[in-house]
């Protein structure tokens, strides 16, 4: 798989890089060998899913900025000047990577801070592909086993960059990842009560492959990967055609993207004689309100499980 200069695939790399700009900065950056700074370690992370397991895991030694909050979409979104300031007053940057946040690779490798795409450190044989374009699945966070994979590539560039708090860092990641692990296990024995002829997951654009495959659903989506991807009248009537076949009881709406073709599909399922129900809200491209429980990864996680469960068992 292709991959950007900075969008790097491996913290060997991304460390050697780091020590390279520290050897070559006229500011006097530290090496990852030296002493670390006063002051909490400055990281930028594109969307929340980053950001927020970042948070507990790095505890007091880190200060964490998610470039993009609730309710925005990370497909569409473009660096602002205030955005390209405060990546470069940062010292760390991730992002997702596999083209989630497609309109920002120019900004990326045009920083001068050390930058990690850290989906792209997962083995492409896990990674899922469209199956028409060919494109790959950047919704990762969707299988707990492979995010948690992507951010332990994050924490060891903290480890990196702060070598006296990596036991600490350490520490925490193995206990979150405990968390992590017990929520995938709990998310599959919570959907494993949706009948087998109802396990069909019908949700606004292709956000959700990995969710399904990791909890055994098979997942039909309007739009494609991205939400830059057109819908047309084919689209909608063929997820009709599906909702009708297997006797889907509800679709849902997503928080990061307009609502409207899926209520088009409600409607066109309703002219055809077929009540279905909008069954919620789900979080793909974005999490909740900071401070609330769907604005943290496994309340998110949570959230999106039981209202999948309630609406297609009525549980």
């Amino acid at each position: 798989m292709k991959r950007k200069v900075y969008a790097l695939a491996g913290s060997t790399v991304f460390s050697s890089l780091f020590v390279l700009g520290a050897c070559n900065s006229s500011e006097g950056t530290n090496s990852p060998t030296e002493e670390a700074p006063d002051g909490p370690i400055e990281i930028v992370a594109t969307i929340a899913q980053i950001a927020e397991p970042l948070e507990v895991i790095g505890g007091e030694h880190v200060s964490v900025k998610s470039l993009m909050g609730p309710g925005v979409d990370p497909h569409m979104y473009e660096a602002t000047q205030s955005d390209i300031a405060t990546l470069q007053d940062a010292d760390l940057i991730f992002y997702s990577g596999l083209h989630l946040e497609a309109n920002m690779l120019d900004v990326f490798a045009n920083t001068n801070v050390p930058t990690l795409a850290i989906s792209e450190v997962i083995p492409e044989s896990d990674l899922l592909e469209d199956e028409d374009g060919g494109a790959t699945d950047p919704h990762v966070w969707f299988d707990p086993a492979l995010w948690t994979v992507a951010l332990d590539a994050a924490v060891e560039e903290l480890k990196v960059h702060a070598p006296d708090h990596a036991d600490e860092f350490e520490k925490n990641k193995v206990a979150y990842f405990e968390e992590v692990e017990a929520l995938a296990q709990q998310s599959k024995e919570s959907l494993a009560a949706i009948p087998s002829e109802q396990r069909v997951l019908v949700t606004a654009h292709d956000a959700f492959q990995y969710f399904g495959r990791a909890n055994d659903l098979e997942v039909v989506a309007l739009q494609g990967l991205s939400t830059e991807s057109e819908i047309g009248l084919s689209d909608v009537q063929s997820t009709i055609d599906t909702i009708i076949e297997k006797e889907v009881p509800a679709v849902f709406v997503e928080s990061s993207i307009s609502d409207s073709s899926i209520r088009s599909v409600i409607d066109g399922a309703a002219n055809a004689g077929v009540d279905v129900e909008l069954g919620g809200e789900l979080y793909s491209d974005a999490m909740g309100e900071a401070g609330t429980e769907t604005g943290t990864y496994i309340g998110m996680y949570k959230h999106n499980v039981s209202t999948i469960v309630e609406a297609l068992s009525g549980k």
